[in-house]
């Protein structure tokens, strides 16, 4: 299986949306078993900000494009491209002023609730 960065990310923004009126910023680009794989480009929405709440599985972001703050269950971080986050399941966490070319990878894995540790 093999997801193209360039090909999925002129998918985007998809359709609107209840939530994204101008145009989702997401696309399933790879799927397997408990694993999908997205790219999410939040600029796309034309909202300004990330919107999205947590998740019922763990996630990775591996950032292609841009930089962003990123926020995680009351921390702050700054990410840039090449960076990888982990976000264990049904933590609260958005990405907040980020570039206009910011682009990310996401990767939900294993059962809902997340690994054990």
């Amino acid at each position: 299986m093999k997801a193209d960065f360039l090909r999925t990310l002129q998918s985007l923004p998809r359709p609107p949306a209840d939530h994204y009126p101008q145009g989702t910023p997401f696309v399933d680009a790879l799927a397997h078993g408990s694993m999908r794989v997205e790219l999410f480009a939040p600029a796309a929405a034309g909202l300004g900000r990330d919107i999205q709440q947590p998740h019922a599985q763990d996630e990775l972001y591996v950032v292609q494009r841009g930089n962003s703050g990123f926020w995680l269950d009351g921390e702050r971080c700054q990410v840039q491209a090449g960076d990888v986050l982990f976000v264990p399941a049904g933590a609260p966490h958005h990405f907040e002023d980020f570039s206009d070319d910011f682009v990310t990878w996401v990767v939900f894995y294993g059962p809902n609730g997340g690994e054990p540790t």
